[in-house]
């Protein structure tokens, strides 16, 4: 393990779904989160701790949407009418038969996640816990482009950035959404390097149409564009990760730099956070970082 000196690389790291804890204060959460998420990333750059200055945009308190209900009728849980809208658009975009995709929208959550298991070989019971924590907190933060919850999550997402005024900014999963939706409403904001892990932005009919700002051009010409302080944007995504629908970024938005394709793990963990910190695309692009600016 390399143990160089220098100055710590500021990161700031966003989360994806999953987050919340009721029983901690949000300062606590983030506290530990700061602990495991610098822990993975040392251990994959095969470098000390001590080289990574890492701070941690927590939000999730602030989309809470009530608890996951879990129990015999969890099933049929999923009312809200923009997640199943969501879980339609994701499953047409998978390639799943066209009854599937239109049927997300009354069938009840088990078929959807039925036919996901089956297609990526999952365990049907997680694979439906999964879609319905990540669909109801993605349709919670893009229900209304100026709900106060929105607001606030990304709010915090670049208070943290203007406090830490980190080298890199690292995103996971719906953090990905929060933080480029941040960047764009503060271009103030400088990073050098800009890391999208497991990222739906891409997401046709989904996230993709919902951003602030609106990509613009014609359809189906529409594209995106990187935040005007972000320097460098790689994206990276597992080609098993079902969240990373479409995997690569570069067809809907300008200005990213590179696309890297690394498969973090071989079962359900294709989408942990851990796994991505920890995989071999995110030592090659972080360690070249790891050197003072010129």
């Amino acid at each position: 393990m390399s143990t160089s000196s220098g100055d710590p690389l500021a990161v700031v790291a966003v989360h994806g779904v999953g987050y919340r804890n009721a029983r901690a204060t949000a300062e606590h959460v983030r506290a530990g989160h700061i602990q495991s998420w610098t822990r993975h990333l040392a251990g994959g750059m095969g470098i000390e701790p001590a080289r990574l200055e890492l701070d941690f945009a927590y939000y999730a308190h602030l989309l809470h949407c009530g608890p996951t209900v879990q129990g015999p009728h969890d099933t049929d849980e999923l009312q809200d009418p923009l997640a199943k809208e969501l879980i339609a658009a994701w499953l047409a975009e998978l390639g799943a038969p066209q009854p599937v995709a239109q049927g997300a929208l009354t069938m009840p959550l088990r078929y959807a996640a039925s036919w996901v298991a089956g297609n990526f070989s999952l365990d049907g019971r997680l694979t439906e816990l999964f879609i319905r924590v990540f669909f109801r907190e993605v349709a919670t933060y893009l229900a209304d482009a100026d709900s106060p919850a929105r607001t606030a999550a990304r709010e915090e997402v670049a208070a943290c950035i203007a406090r830490h005024r980190p080298r890199v900014v690292l995103a996971h999963s719906l953090g990905t959404v929060v933080t480029y939706e941040a960047l764009h409403a503060h271009p103030e904001l400088q990073v050098d390097l800009l890391v999208t892990m497991g990222s739906p932005l891409a997401l046709p009919h989904g996230v993709f149409d919902r951003l602030v700002p609106a990509p613009t051009g014609a359809p189906p010409a529409r594209l995106g564009v990187r935040p005007a302080g972000v320097a460098r944007w790689v994206n990276i995504a597992d080609p098993g990760d079902p969240v990373a629908i479409p995997p690569r970024l570069a067809r809907a938005f300008t200005g990213i730099n590179e696309e890297l394709t690394d498969p973090i793990h071989p079962t359900f963990g294709f989408h942990h956070a851990k796994n991505y910190l920890s995989c071999k695309a995110i030592a090659a692009t972080l360690t070249p970082y790891l050197s003072p600016r010129r």
